[in-house]
């Protein structure tokens, strides 16, 4: 495949901090390149130098001739004087420069370049791409100024921006910030068929073992390279730092064995001591891998509920009145037990949130009740993170500046908890203001966490957490006795810590048992079970094909193997759907993955053909039940 980028011995320091040292990668064309590593270690100052937003301190960066880039950087900028179709045509200008171009040239073979340049852009489908565009990512109305935007639906304007120029590279880093679910599996999907080179930063798993082709990890300053997706690269990293503890151990045997030698003060006056004292100041040279550290979560134990935390019977919420009246929803009977996690899903403004704020009793419902268990201890952690004030210190924001914190009646140290979320030493020290995003998120989690009680209510608590963290808020999480509920667009922290799923849907709110995998299985079985129905309802032009045969021959009957084929259709279908269940089932087993995570790609690709085998078969019994009906 032709190379589109490469770089090659990239350094960056900000300060004392070295960010890149020696960073080398070549990106092909067809390649989907995931790009990840811990909050701070320089994805997104990568992002800018590849995409041509900012140099490295040296190193240089190679790109195709003609290579058209489609960017979307964490930190964005729209024109606020355009409307949403003018910013998101921006993204196309070198494309709208050949057609104004085209437009205004009189040389017929200079225009005939032009134009053969623009149809292979899609020039001429340009407007109808910019709505598409905005319709599947659902932004705000086009005719509508973006100065108005909130920060969500300007990201989703500047990701429609990256994508309408039909680019030969993609660069976004984190696209699915601020997308709902449904917006999600669209990116994911035209990240998929895109035929061009991407390369991504994002902390959606699911995305990453979806689209990825291959994965590239920061760690340290070095760039590691892995083949395949997020799976794969798990499984190659374990590999990767248990050959390394190996070396280190084997370096640190040699040196112990050598020491006594070197105390002993042996003179190197011949060469073999010579070479045996240098051999050890060369290994002793030699740095040990470097220590990762990862977020260690502690959650006091939850105080006892009893049989229930909160329930809600045929509550609704009602918003305006007369001719401004709106419901947001009716009728939802809703129970929320002790040990269990409740994910709340669906597209931006929906409801969530005040579904949230209705379970946690800081609304009334307008019809039906909200019950609360009499010993409802609450905790709640912000999307926008706004219980944390900028002026005080880390410290100070977790234990009011004192150097012990209640842990369940319990003095903790609280320097010492501090450090399970990385805030070592002076960082405790550091003002608020000065954190990054991830630095926030894990500060929230600490604050959190530490109130404990035995209902903790999260909206978007994936938020600016890195990989490792992220695992680590799951594994605290499945280890909780109280009750969660917590809205996410996190599709694989839905997966491994839910046990029902609340869904807006633009039919009303459908809630389902077991995890967000199950609950998308079930919802587009069902929708292809409606879509049969409503099928078979309507008269088609097969029908009308086949009134007109049976005028000429009469009704058409089934054939001897037809009826066998009916009689055996049924037990296949429920045969292939507890199949599909089962492997569901574990796929969805938190100790699956800790333990057989290798077998999960093979499982996966089985599902996938049972869940094919399953639509094929539903179609054919569609099929002969009409030729059933239709006999007579």
């Amino acid at each position: 495949m032709p190379v589109l980028l490469s770089a090659k011995d990239l350094h960056l320091s900000y300060g004392p901090q070295q960010l890149l040292q020696g960073v080398s990668l070549v990106i092909e064309s067809g390649e989907r390149v995931g790009l990840i590593g811990r909050n701070g270690c320089g994805k997104s100052s990568l992002l800018r130098i590849l995409a041509g937003g900012s140099a490295p301190d040296s190193g240089e960066v190679v790109l195709s001739r003609d290579l058209r880039i489609g960017y979307l950087p964490q930190e964005f900028e729209l024109d606020d004087s355009l409307g949403v179709a003018a910013n998101i045509a921006a993204g196309a200008e070198a494309l709208t420069s050949l057609i104004h171009a085209y437009e205004h040239e009189e040389n017929p073979g200079r225009q005939a370049a032009l134009l053969e340049q623009i149809e292979n852009q899609g020039g001429w489908n340009l407007e109808a791409r910019v709505k598409s565009l905005a319709t599947e990512l659902h932004a705000p109305p086009l005719d509508a100024p973006v100065a108005t935007l909130s920060g969500g639906e300007k990201r989703r304007v500047a990701l429609c921006r990256a994508l309408a120029s039909h680019p030969d590279l993609l660069i976004l880093d984190e696209p699915t910030n601020h997308l709902d679910t449904t917006a999600i599996h669209w990116l994911e999907n035209a990240l998929t068929t895109f035929s061009g080179g991407i390369l991504f930063v994002t902390h959606d798993r699911r995305l990453l073992d979806t689209c990825a082709t291959r994965m590239i990890e920061i760690d340290h300053g070095r760039a590691y390279s892995h083949p395949g997706n997020y799976t794969a690269f798990l499984e190659s990293k374990a590999a990767r730092e248990q050959i390394a503890g190996q070396t280190e151990r084997r370096r640190q045997r040699f040196l112990r064995t050598e020491l006594e030698w070197v105390r002993a003060g042996v003179k190197a006056r011949t060469t073999k001591s010579r070479h045996r004292l240098e051999q050890f100041y060369e290994v002793a040279d030699q740095s040990s891998p470097p220590e990762t550290r990862d977020i260690d979560p502690l959650i006091p134990p939850a105080p006892p509920l009893g049989g229930r935390a909160v329930e809600l019977k045929d509550a609704g919420i009602r918003f305006g009145s007369g001719e401004n009246e709106r419901w947001l929803f009716r009728h939802l009977n809703l129970r929320l037990q002790p040990g269990t996690c409740t994910g709340v899903v669906g597209p931006n403004g929906t409801g969530k949130t005040t579904l949230l704020r209705l379970c946690l009793g800081e609304i009334a419902p307008t019809e039906g009740e909200r019950i609360a268990a009499p010993r409802i201890v609450a905790n709640h952690i912000d999307q926008n993170r706004i219980h944390l004030t900028d002026s005080n210190s880390v410290l100070q924001e977790l234990s009011e500046g004192k150097e012990t914190v209640d842990f369940g009646g319990t003095p903790l140290g609280a320097r010492a908890y501090l450090r399970r979320y990385l805030f070592a030493g002076d960082r405790a020290n550091d003002r608020v203001e000065t954190l990054s995003g991830g630095e926030r998120a894990r500060l929230m989690l600490a604050k959190l966490f530490l109130a404990g009680g035995n209902f903790l209510v999260l909206d978007e608590p994936t938020n600016d957490l890195d990989l490792a963290s992220l695992q680590a808020l799951e594994d605290a999480l499945l280890s909780f006795s109280g009750t969660i509920l917590c809205v996410s667009h996190d599709r694989f922290f839905l997966d491994r810590v839910c046990d029902q799923i609340i869904a807006f849907e633009p039919d009303g709110i459908f809630i389902q048992e077991g995890n967000y995998s199950a609950y998308r299985e079930i919802r587009s079985r069902q929708e292809k079970q409606n879509q049969a129905l409503q099928k078979a309802a309507q008269p088609t032009n097969t029908r009308t094909t086949d009134r007109k045969r049976r005028e000429k021959s009469g009704p058409r009957r089934l054939s001897f193997s037809e009826k066998r084929e009916l009689e055996t259709i049924e037990p296949r279908i429920l045969e292939a759907e507890e199949k599909a269940a089962t492997i569901e089932s574990l796929l969805n087993d938190p100790e699956f993955h800790r333990t057989r995570y290798h077998e999960a790609p093979t499982l996966t690709t089985e599902l996938e053909s049972l869940k094919s085998e399953i639509s094929t078969l539903y179609d054919r019994w569609q099929e002969l039940e009409n030729i059933t009906e239709n006999k007579g």
